[in-house]
């Protein structure tokens, strides 16, 4: 049924001369096992509700505006000229999405899996191409955040009603971004002004008790001046994080809620043509229950705060120069029943990029200063690292071929330095197709628990090391576009957790984090989306090998197919949508002995325009009641409904 759909997808009458794309569809066909397809049960139902749709809707629709991406280059660029495969998320689609967070929006997305230890407001995890939570960069509005003692981001503290846009860009970036750039980089935008001064406002209700409202007013005090200010409140009652398979030492039938307050502001001031001051901001802090042991109501406040200010300053036609600093911290505070514990992580980065344009070419030269602390309540976990970093890069853009260079140097206080480097070439065949070739290398820094926790971490521990290589294939013609990239990512020095402890015993008795795993990421990703007339489809399908090259095993948590089909209709002012996402079977231990079995979840949305700037949206998610796990023993969200009514937004 997938290769059905992209065939769909492949031969829209707006694709034009496809001589090519059947050969294409045979090779993809081919690749495809019966387990990925038996993944798919509810798709039957989505394609069946599409194929209610007037045959007279199927007329193509070109007109569409040119999309940006910025993360991909640290620069503003055409999406069909970034040679990194990405994934961009518009506010419409979230809008649309009615998603409880910002993981489960992820979880939609080609080449992302996640976990999550219950509903909303749990421990989460997002995984990029077979790559760990701690493998990838999280970015809010440029700032970097994430914990320095764990690695990652912490996701459950991002709000999702305070963001705009989000780009996702795969592959190793560490040429760009520096340490833990492996599998790739996130970035989220929260909500800017432009134009007219413009409030917005909506609230929502749903099941497990969950209430939704946030504010906010944006816009532009004359052609100088812009501003953006929101403010957001979520709550849910929840349900039980954990299972009774969990054991009497984390079992608690108690439900597990959770509250999420924030803000966003964005100031933005053009004091001179070409010269701009600016100043982004969000804070959230969350508090959420979770299941330790019977008995006692275990309790967690995290809290997340991003600040940047920068100067944006075009010194001539062809020379702009950006400085900004950054501050992101986060805390978390933990009252659980083995104890109360205090986690403050703080990074603060200097950075300063200058952005050279030869006609079509840009060189860009960067230097920047990051320092980590980490403040705790564990003897011998506090301390800081600085980590100094100079990068330059040069794209070139010329007829038919396309073209990147980068190579970044970082030298840390703690684990040394590391050069990072990556080379990609594309060449269009003609205006709608195109074809990419890229290597890359990463690195991946020991967290602070790795290297110091008491009894655990390794002062001597190295850095992760990545050595990615991939091929794509892009088409683009108006509303449609199609993608298939097959990557290879080798990794060596992989840290990892045992009981026992073959380094240090005597000073480690019960484990230890050390280097010594490598791992090979291959996969093949497959994306598309086309419109006729008002009908729209987009799918994707990832089949994967993430696999431990030393044990010869599944690496924990990830499938080795997953995917996603989604289509939409408008009729007059409203919007209908069905959309289906797929996983087969994972083990939840590097041994394989756990299994999480495979699933399917059916979900129906529709929007309603019932007034100029005011709208309503109602969302059934898991239609089907799917019973499924992403983490062994914990729930995830069964059958449940959203409502919600908006004022303002497009």
């Amino acid at each position: 049924m997938v290769m059905g759909l992209i065939a769909v997808l492949l031969f829209n009458p707006a694709c034009g001369d496809v001589g090519w794309l059947p050969f294409i569809v045979a090779i993809m066909t081919s690749i495809v096992s019966r387990r990925a397809i038996s993944a798919l049960k509810p798709l039957a139902i989505s394609l069946a509700v599409a194929s209610l749709f007037p045959a007279s809707a199927f007329a193509a629709d070109t007109g569409t505006a040119e999309a940006v991406v910025l993360t991909a280059g640290r620069q503003a660029q055409a999406a069909k000229d970034v040679l990194a495969d990405n994934v961009v998320i518009t506010a419409d689609e979230i809008a649309k999405s009615g998603a409880s967070s910002l993981v489960d929006l992820l979880q939609k997305q080609r080449g992302v899996e996640v976990t999550h230890n219950g509903g909303p407001g749990t421990t989460s995890s997002v995984f990029i191409r077979g790559t760990s939570n701690a493998q990838n960069v999280v970015l809010v509005d440029g700032v970097r955040i994430g914990s320095s003692t764990t690695g990652g981001a912490t996701w459950s503290t991002i709000p999702l009603s305070q963001i705009e846009r989000i780009e996702i860009v795969y592959g190793p970036l560490s040429s760009l971004y520096g340490a833990d750039a492996i599998g790739g980089v996130i970035q989220v935008f929260t909500k800017k002004g432009s134009s007219a001064i413009t409030p917005t406002a909506s609230v929502g209700a749903g099941t497990y008790g969950l209430r939704k409202a946030d504010a906010g007013i944006s816009g532009a005090l004359d052609s100088r001046f812009s501003f953006a200010l929101n403010v957001a409140h979520e709550e849910a009652d929840g349900f039980s994080a954990s299972t009774p398979a969990a054991g009497a030492f984390t079992y608690n039938p108690d439900k597990d809620g959770y509250k999420l307050d924030s803000v966003s502001g964005r100031l933005a001031y053009e004091w001179s043509k070409g010269q701009e001051l600016g100043l982004n901001l969000l804070q959230s802090r969350l508090k959420a229950q979770f299941d330790a042991g019977p008995g006692y109501d275990d309790r967690t406040q995290q809290d997340l705060q991003t600040l940047a200010v920068y100067s944006k300053n075009k010194l001539a036609d062809n020379w702009t120069v950006k400085t900004q600093y950054a501050q992101a911290k986060d805390k978390s505070f933990t009252d659980a029943s083995y104890g109360k514990s205090q986690i403050n992580t703080e990074q603060d980065t200097f950075n300063i990029q200058s952005d050279l344009m030869f006609g079509k070419d840009v060189l860009q030269l960067m230097y920047e200063n990051r320092e980590e602390k980490v403040e705790t309540t564990t003897v011998g976990l506090n301390g800081k690292r600085t980590t100094d970093s100079f990068a330059a890069s040069y794209v070139m853009k010329s007829g038919a071929h396309l073209a990147s260079a980068s190579v970044r140097y970082d030298d840390s206080s703690v684990y040394g330095s590391n050069t990072t480097g990556s080379i990609a070439y594309g060449y269009r065949i003609n205006d709608a197709l195109r074809v990419n070739a890229s290597y890359g290398t990463s690195f991946r820094a020991p967290t602070y628990n790795e290297l110091y926790y008491p009894g655990f971490g390794i002062a001597s521990n190295k850095p992760e090391k990545g050595k990615n290589a991939e091929v794509g294939i892009y088409y683009e013609l108006g509303d449609t576009q199609l993608s298939a990239v097959y990557y290879q990512n080798k990794l060596t020095d992989l840290l990892v957790s045992t009981n026992v402890c073959p380094v240090q015993q005597d000073t480690h008795p019960f484990g230890c984090a050390y280097n010594v795993e490598k791992a090979t990421l291959s996969g093949l990703t497959i994306g598309g989306s086309t419109k006729f007339g008002d009908l729209s489809l987009r799918g994707s399908l990832d089949i994967q090998d993430p696999k431990d090259d030393t044990t010869g095993k599944q690496l924990a948590r990830r499938a080795k197919q997953h995917g996603n089909i989604a289509a939409e209709y408008t009729i007059a002012k409203a919007k209908v949508g069905v959309e289906t996402t797929f996983s087969d079977k994972r083990f939840d231990d590097a041994a394989n002995k756990k299994v999480l079995g495979g699933y399917s979840l059916l979900n129906l949305y529709a929007t309603y325009d019932i007034a100029p700037s005011w709208s309503v949206i109602g969302r059934w998610n898991n239609v089907l009641d799917k019973d499924y796990q992403l983490a062994k023993n914990y729930n995830s969200m069964g059958s449940n409904v959203y409502v919600g009514l908006n004022y303002g937004f497009k």
